[in-house]
């Protein structure tokens, strides 16, 4: 059983409400572009564990299988 692309992106906006998001997938491997000002001041490692830690539960379901992330902030994505 997988999540669909919207699914995934409702469950980060959940925590990120102001991120600009965007996922793609198959149904086995995801890819997801994050902007947020909550990335402010956070290593990239700090950054995934924001996300991981909203996907968690769909994570530990087998919902969600693989996910590649690319998390900047506001300026990070404007530069």
């Amino acid at each position: 059983m997988s999540i669909s692309n919207e699914a995934v992106e409702q469950i980060i906006r959940t925590s990120l409400p102001d991120a600009q998001i965007r996922v793609s997938g198959d149904g086995y491997k995801y890819e997801a572009d994050i902007i947020s000002s909550a990335f402010e001041g956070l290593m990239t490692v700090k950054r995934h564990q924001l996300v991981y830690a909203a996907l968690n539960a769909a994570i530990t379901s087998g919902q969600l299988h693989a996910i590649t992330l690319r998390t900047k902030t506001p300026a990070e994505a404007s530069a």
